[in-house]
């Protein structure tokens, strides 16, 4: 059966608001972001200007600055190493214990691991449910991230399908 009017009109405002409730939040977060960099290099210029002068504190800061743009677009451009390696190591965990897997996760995935806890260190403090959701989402998602970076991606994703269905 087809649903009703007032239930896809129900439905499509709950779509609409989430969606407009994501972008909201990513406009602020951006928004808290740069004036949170805004800060730190005025900061990093305040503390100069009494040792160095206040021209030279901001070279020095704007230096840096580059230095760090600099940085980043080179590790966004550069390719991906190979993680053949990393994946031996990975199907020998499989007798390691957690701690040791989490580790190793993170290691591989420092950038996500990073993002991981910030989310969870943010929900946590609302709703234990959306703690262990966030969790578990991460963690299927540094799991499926060197597979996906391997020549072979069925191969790795085929073999730890089966593992958890061994155990």
């Amino acid at each position: 059966m087809l649903p009703d009017s007032a239930t896809i009109q129900s439905t499509l405002r709950k779509v609409v608001a989430a969606i407009t409730g994501v972008v909201l939040a990513l406009v602020l977060l951006t928004a808290l972001l740069v004036t949170g960099f805004y800060f730190l290099v005025n900061a990093a210029a305040l503390a100069l200007a009494p040792l160095v002068g206040k021209p030279a504190a901001m070279a020095i800061t704007g230096f840096a600055c580059l230095c760090l743009l600099a940085l980043f677009f080179y590790r966004m451009t550069r390719p991906a190493k190979s993680r053949k390696d990393s994946e031996g190591g990975a199907s020998a965990s499989g007798s390691a214990s957690p701690v040791e897997v989490l580790r190793s996760l993170i290691a591989q995935n420092p950038l996500e691991a990073a993002a991981l806890a910030f989310a969870v260190g943010v929900a946590e403090q609302a709703d234990p449910r959306l703690k262990n959701l966030l969790l578990q989402g991460g963690m299927v998602l540094m799991r499926q991230a060197p597979s996906s970076a391997t020549s072979e991606p069925d191969d790795s994703a085929t073999s730890s399908a089966d593992k958890p269905s061994a155990e």
